[in-house]
């Protein structure tokens, strides 16, 4: 099993993303607002409130990236999901698209379809 980490820098694509990844078969994926360091420092820098729930309270319009993991069963299918990420978005090489990381994991236990699981 493998570990998809998405960090996606603009959320206006998340649905699209949970679509394409949907089509492939891949459920149960985990999101969570986040930012980056650069954002953190200038969002400092001009006295900006920082934290997302914050920021929806007071109607801030600050930029929050999206990190997605989500569990796969193999690495063919955590390639897939980097194709699919990048039919949405783009190449990720290029700036301000986001940023892809897969790696294998020896210890799984929670997710369905395994052992002991429905």
């Amino acid at each position: 099993m493998y570990m998809v980490m998405f960090v996606l820098d603009d959320p206006n694509h998340l649905d699209p993303v949970l679509d394409a990844w949907e089509a492939l078969g891949v459920t149960g994926t985990t999101i969570i607002e986040s930012t980056g360091i650069n954002r953190r420092r200038i969002a400092r820098q001009v006295g900006t409130p920082f934290m997302a729930g914050i920021n929806r309270l007071i109607g801030s319009e600050e930029q929050q990236h999206v990190t997605l993991f989500v569990i796969v069963a193999g690495e063919a299918l955590a390639q897939a999901c980097l194709e699919a990420v990048e039919q949405v978005i783009g190449d990720l090489s290029q700036p301000n698209t986001g940023v892809l990381a897969v790696w294998p994991l020896s210890i799984v236990k929670g997710v369905p379809g395994q052992p002991g699981r429905p």
